[in-house]
C-alpha cells in the first residue's frame, strides 16, 4: 500500500511541478519510508488505545459506551499528545 501511495505521490507533485528530482525512485523510496513510518505509529497507537480498552473492559460494559467511538476519541486524544496527525 505504501509503494502505491508514494508511487502517486510523487507523480502527482512531478506533474504539478511542484518538486524537481534527479532521481524519481529515489523520491518514491524517500516517499515510501516517511509513509511507512507513519503507518506504522499509527498502528501502535492504534495498539496502545485498544490495550488502554481492555484494561477498562469492565467500566465499558457497566457504562454501555459505543466501544468503536471510544476508541476513536482515545486514538484522537493520544495522537493529539503526540503530536501525530492521523
Amino acid at each position: 500500500m505504501a509503494e502505491r501511495m508514494a508511487d502517486a505521490v510523487v507523480k502527482r507533485l512531478l506533474v504539478k511541478k511542484l518538486v524537481e528530482t534527479k532521481d524519481e525512485a529515489a523520491a518514491r523510496g524517500a516517499v515510501r519510508k516517511v509513509l511507512m513510518e507513519n503507518l506504522q505509529a499509527e498502528e501502535r497507537l492504534d495498539a496502545e488505545a485498544r490495550q488502554i480498552l481492555m484494561e477498562h473492559t469492565r467500566e465499558i460494559r457497566d457504562a454501555a459506551v459505543d466501544y468503536a467511538r471510544l476508541l476513536a476519541m482515545l486514538k484522537g486524544k493520544l495522537a493529539r499528545e503526540r503530536g501525530f496527525i492521523l
